[in-house]
């Protein structure tokens, strides 16, 4: 078996983050061959900037993910609604819950552990 590309590495992190989401009650995130390419290419910027940045703290992470979703538009809102593009951690790191900080720790252990 030869080395998993990022998009292997995405499909991994997007099912870690869908079982981790469902654990606390969330079923919103679908499957990866029935999520949104909006999603996908979520999970493979993920994947990029932990193999870019192999040493970046959580923080760092969701500042990035904050990035992205600026720059595609999404702006802070009580709920998470795509076609509004209105997510509720649309927030700095050290005020989001515990639940959601652990996604980045898991999307950096999960991007470490699987593209070393």
């Amino acid at each position: 078996m030869g080395a998993l590309t990022e998009l292997d590495i995405a499909r991994v992190l997007h099912e870690i983050l869908r079982a981790h989401n469902i654990a606390y009650g969330d079923t919103s995130l679908p499957p990866w061959g029935k999520a949104p390419d909006w999603q996908r290419e979520s999970s493979l910027a993920s994947v990029r900037f932990h193999i870019a940045n192999p040493d970046a703290p959580a923080s760092a992470t969701h500042e990035d993910w904050m990035a992205q979703k600026h720059a595609d538009g999404w702006v802070l809102g009580d709920i998470k609604d795509a076609k509004a593009k209105t997510h509720p951690c649309l927030i700095p790191f050290s005020d989001l819950t515990p639940v959601e900080k652990a996604k980045d720790y898991l999307a950096s252990a999960t991007v470490r552990a699987l593209s070393t």
